[in-house]
């Protein structure tokens, strides 16, 4: 949609409480706010949705252009967004999916909005799907929460396994031509995302959890520390990238295993120790 009109329909939602008029009533949209990826400002586009349980569906069609749309290319590199759906703002986790799973959400919301069939018809664009997961809002999370919490902890951790495994497959042949662009882009989305994931774990789900549990203490203090060795070595991981042209593939290579040794563990670990405490079985 044209700027000046996604300027006039957003101010319509915010005026209205959601509700529409003219082309779009009846209509249930929201407000979706990423991060530019090169700008860092913030743009807010309306966007159609699916519910699909406790997270909702939205696809870059783009009116089937053969171009992703901003936002798309914004939350690669910034994952954290902002959602607005009625009354309610509130701040979620956009992953998109890929592969195989791309393909199922894609039907899913075509059998729910059958007009976006026609929007991959007019282009040989895959078009992407996004899940947007809803962030806790605050470090006192609800207790009725926690069992879905549980569920989007997973979620977000088979994600970014997802990512490694695109990492490493993108560092098979480092000096393949071209890859330089990807390999940089995929590592910005992944070490974006493990640091808002980490972050609020470190700033309210641990805290939350380690008042609730204080026999856990010692788990949550090895899983801060992980966070800390996790974020050194994705600092370091990133040095190596941005000097792709000078570090010799094997350097790169082992850089990225060690990375992926420390996360697998971590992983591990957490679930264990956090999941059971979420689903109240520990």
């Amino acid at each position: 949609m044209p700027l000046h009109f996604n300027t006039r329909v957003i101010d319509e939602f915010r005026t209205n409480a959601g509700r529409l008029g003219g082309p779009f009533e009846g209509w249930v949209l929201l407000l979706l706010t990423t991060t530019g990826a090169r700008s860092g400002k913030e743009h807010t586009t309306p966007l159609g949705f699916v519910e699909d349980g406790d997270r909702l569906l939205v696809t870059g069609s783009a009116g089937g252009s053969d171009r992703h749309p901003d936002w798309y290319r914004n939350l690669l590199v910034n994952p954290t967004v902002t959602v607005e759906l009625g009354t309610e703002t509130w701040q979620a986790t956009a992953v998109a999916a890929t592969g195989t799973e791309r393909d199922e959400l894609f039907a899913r919301v075509v059998a729910a909005a059958p007009g976006y069939a026609d929007y991959q018809k007019a282009t040989d664009r895959i078009i992407p799907v996004v899940a947007l997961y809803r962030v806790p809002e605050d470090t006192y999370t609800p207790p009725d929460r926690l069992d879905a919490l549980a569920d989007e902890l997973v979620a977000i951790h088979d994600w970014l396994r997802r990512e490694l495994a695109a990492l490493s497959d993108g560092l098979g042949d480092p000096t393949a031509p071209g890859l330089t662009v990807e390999l940089r882009r995929h590592c910005l989305t992944f070490c974006s995302a493990m640091a808002v994931h980490h972050g609020g774990e470190d700033a309210g789900l641990f805290p939350y959890l380690a008042r609730t549990h204080p026999e856990k203490a010692d788990a949550f203090e090895r899983l801060r520390a992980e966070h800390t060795t996790v974020a050194r070595v994705l600092d370091e991981l990133g040095t190596a990238l941005a000097r792709l042209d000078e570090v010799p593939p094997a350097v790169l290579r082992a850089e990225f295993d060690r990375l992926r040794a420390e996360l697998e563990t971590h992983f591990a670990y957490e679930e264990e120790q956090v999941i059971p405490l979420l689903r109240g079985s520990a």
